[in-house]
């Protein structure tokens, strides 16, 4: 299962708002629609507000931004988001940390959890598919996870970790 704890789900979600369709192969950024649509936005995103109209754009850097930095622990490549967007940390009593964006845009939402992800080791488990590109969470115990699938959970799955096995045997098997 690739589904990510909390709020980093969202993040998720939205960074596999840019995708490689199996059938295609064809990259699809469905940003721009999502971001229209601010019933399926609320959906999708409960915790970030809907986009403004000219926040598309930057929302778009943001996400690629984001899956350069996915798998590494402490990304420094993120350091000028923050910069733009920041995060004030508060004290309360219902969470003793919480942290809170200075302005209420999506990009701002989306970088609250991020630093969440951040602040609880959870950012390096998130990681993208070297073949499909889909971005999912590694729940394996040693953060080893390498595809966002061993097997085709759902019928129009895609068995990425299983075609890459078989790939390597029979590029052996051709050498041997």
């Amino acid at each position: 299962m690739s589904v990510a704890p909390g709020g980093l789900e969202q993040v998720r979600v939205f960074l596999n708002t840019w995708r490689l369709p199996h059938e295609t192969r064809t990259p699809a950024d469905d940003l721009p629609e999502l971001a229209a649509n601010k019933r399926a936005w609320r959906a999708k995103f409960p915790e970030v507000p809907p986009p403004a109209p000219g926040e598309v754009p930057e929302l778009t850097e943001l996400r690629t931004a984001l899956r350069e930095s996915l798998g590494q622990p402490a990304p420094a490549g993120l350091n000028t988001w923050f910069e733009r967007h920041p995060i004030r940390v508060t004290v309360g009593e219902e969470s003793p940390i919480r942290y809170v964006a200075e302005d209420g845009g999506a990009v701002s939402a989306l970088l609250v959890l991020v630093t969440g992800a951040l602040a609880h080791d959870l950012w390096a488990r998130l990681k993208s598919c070297p073949d499909c590109r889909n971005v999912f969470y590694d729940h394996s115990r040693n953060r080893s996870r390498t595809w966002c699938a061993m097997y085709a959970e759902t019928p129009d799955g895609r068995a990425c970790g299983s075609i890459a096995k078989v790939r390597a045997y029979r590029s052996r098997k051709r050498e041997s």
